[in-house]
């Protein structure tokens, strides 16, 4: 029984031994037909059988019995198959009637009926079972190795194909490593073979019949089946994909919808994303979350998490991803100028695709500015032709909208990806670093332990409700009373940011409004409408996000500025003299502000560019020295202009 990974099951010994005679020794019988005893399940169990050939006699009794057994073994995931005798006849009887027992039965093996569709008794253990697909292929098991390769058990022939994952499906061609063992001699064989050519499978099956000791036709019988099961496994491998989404049972799924439905909904999802190890980043956390939940609109955002090194942007960036269901995310580390447009048609739509690093994507910049703005990338490129050989020109597209989540420790960003995603940037103050090291070193303790545990919890929660949501359109009722800035080009884009967030957060709310319809043209719309509450969240985080994305310069950098006004005005009053007569070096600064002389470097050099700070000095040794020519507003909050809250809209005319 270990020898295969499908077997033949008689109903007596005497049947089983006819099998035998015939050549087949992956065969065992049971006590009659009702005789498949627990011994018989434990050694299915042992021996990992997938398929089972019920070799039943062709009469009433061993009808009914092949039926019961069925149900039976599809519950416990083996797929039943039926060998059909002739009417009336065993497998002893049938051996005795044919003069080529081997070919004979052959033919019968190969003509087995699935069976994985019978019904089986209405039980709670079987509502709940799932049942294995059905094979197509009698006596044929295929398996997924720990490697990617395909596993196929035939008979007595076990066989390792490598390198399917390069042949597409319904490729003209199928070069192949396959290795094949003889699991009764234990001699194995490997070579190269192309599946699809005749020339290629036929030397292959003369030199592998050589080194088996088994007859040619066989080996060249057996590959044919391989093709088979190689072409079916190719066929269902979408299926498989989409079989790995995991199904929510009853408490999970009505956990998730009682978060969504939460009237304190964006309370609670500000607390867990807290809860799972982010601190004080409440606003950019928020914002990430909602950015995610915008991949179901029709135009998602773009995210760019910017800081220092080392400041937290990439756990900020997780915190948000992990709340996300695998399937649908993809993320990598780098990616290459071409390597987008590789990624399959579909594979990206209504997906967050996150990349580690905004310096890693920059050879892909053109590709990912152009999958934002139009949600569609086409690509022409040279390729050979299947069938002919000829090079011929192939259309390679990727269909969006993908959401896009990057970070960045550079300071000068491509302006033109820049302009196209909102711009988080993580809070590097003194307080900010005391809180996470206060948050290190409760991990290490008992609280530490038990909130890792909550966290795990949470992840699954989110997940599922974020399973829960649905792309529908929304329709914003106060959109002709908003407003927003005109002062510059790039407002544009940013005015579509702005709504969209509004979108975002009434998507998010989806299971606490009325879904309504229209008709129009024959097609039925779904869709939810904006609330007054939707806008207000949206330009709390548009003050905070928006305000400092539309600023000229890096929020970082605005941040330094600050602090050497302070700087410099108490230093003039130090001094007893006016602002303007006040000088200051890098180390000055440095001192006062704790930053790296790194950061400095860039960051001064910034403002000196952009007319900020006057340059004295420097040259031929001497000292380097800063004037401020700047003593503008010190408030540090961020507020976008233009922003306002509007009023109920106008009640519809009564017919």
């Amino acid at each position: 029984m270990s020898a295969s990974k499908t077997l033949i099951l008689c109903e007596s010994l005497i049947d089983a031994l006819s099998f035998w005679v015939a050549g087949f020794r992956h065969v065992t019988a049971a006590y009659g037909v009702n005789g498949v005893t627990a011994a018989h399940w434990l050694a299915f169990e042992q021996h990992g059988t997938k398929q089972v050939l019920i070799a039943f006699d062709n009469d009433g009794a061993g009808n009914d019995a092949a039926v019961k057994l069925a149900a039976r073994l599809a519950e416990k995931g083996i797929a039943p198959f039926r060998v059909v005798f002739p009417p009336e006849t065993d497998a002893n009887a049938y051996l005795c009637q044919v003069a080529e027992p081997n070919a004979a039965f052959t033919l019968l093996l190969d003509g087995a009926v699935p069976m994985a569709d019978v019904p089986a008794p209405v039980t709670a253990s079987a509502l709940a079972a799932d049942l294995p697909e059905p094979q197509a292929l009698p006596g044929v098991v295929c398996e997924r190795g720990d490697n990617g390769e395909l596993l196929i058990s035939l008979a007595s022939l076990h066989w390792v194909l490598r390198g399917l994952g390069a042949v597409k499906a319904g490729s003209a061609v199928m070069k192949l490593n396959a290795q094949v063992l003889d699991t009764q001699s234990g001699v194995l064989f490997a070579d190269g073979v192309d599946l699809m050519s005749a020339r290629s499978r036929q030397g292959y099956a003369r030199q592998a019949a050589a080194e088996l000791g088994l007859t040619e036709g066989d080996l060249k019988r057996a590959l044919g089946q391989v093709l088979q099961a190689v072409e079916q496994w190719q066929q269902q491998g979408a299926a498989r994909v989409e079989q790995k989404i995991p199904e929510m049972n009853p408490t999970e799924r009505e956990a998730a919808l009682a978060l969504l439905q939460a009237p304190t909904l964006v309370s609670r999802i500000t607390a867990d994303l807290a809860a799972c190890g982010v601190v004080g980043e409440s606003t950019n956390l928020l914002a990430g979350y909602l950015a995610a939940v915008s991949r179901k609109l029709p135009k998602p955002l773009a995210v760019l998490i910017q800081s220092s090194s080392a400041a937290g942007k990439s756990s900020l960036m997780d915190a948000v991803l992990n709340l996300i269901p695998e399937e649908e995310r993809i993320q990598y580390s780098a990616m290459t100028g071409q390597s987008l447009f590789y990624l399959g048609e579909t594979n990206l739509q209504h997906k967050i695709l996150a990349i580690a690093e905004e310096e890693g994507v920059r050879q892909a910049a053109y590709a990912l500015k152009l999958l934002q703005s139009d949600g569609e990338l086409t690509m022409a490129s040279t390729g050979k032709d299947e069938a002919t050989g000829n090079l011929v020109t192939k259309s390679y597209t990727v269909k969006g909208p993908v959401m896009l989540m990057l970070t960045t420790t550079a300071i000068d960003v491509d302006e033109e990806l820049l302009n196209r995603c909102l711009v988080l940037t993580v809070n590097e103050s003194r307080e900010q670093t005391e809180a996470i090291h206060a948050l290190q070193r409760q991990k290490q303790t008992l609280a530490g332990l038990l909130a890792e545990n909550e966290r795990d919890y949470l992840t699954q929660l989110h997940q599922n409700a974020q399973r829960l949501l649905r792309p529908l359109n929304v329709v914003n009722p106060y959109a002709s009373q908003l407003t927003f800035m005109s002062d510059k080009t790039r407002t544009r884009r940013d005015h579509m940011k702005y709504l969209t967030l509004i979108q975002s957060i009434a998507l998010l709310h989806q299971h606490q409004r009325e879904i309504k319809t229209a008709d129009h043209r024959g097609k039925v719309l779904e869709y939810l409408e904006v609330t007054k509450d939707d806008i207000r969240l949206a330009n709390q985080l548009a003050h905070e996000i928006l305000g400092r994305t539309l600023d000229e310069m890096p929020p970082q950098t605005r941040k330094l500025l600050l602090l050497i006004q302070q700087m410099a005005h108490a230093m003039a009053t130090e001094q007893q003299c006016a602002l303007k007569a006040v000088r200051f070096t890098r180390r000055d600064i440095r001192d006062f502000t704790q930053w790296s002389d790194n950061q400095l470097k860039v960051h001064c050099q910034r403002l000196a560019d952009m007319e900020y700070l006057l340059i004295h000095g420097g040259n031929r040794g001497h000292l380097l020295q800063y004037e401020l020519l700047w003593d503008g507003d010190s408030a540090d909050g961020a507020h976008l202009c233009g922003l306002i809250e509007p009023a109920e809209p106008p009640e519809k005319p009564q017919k």
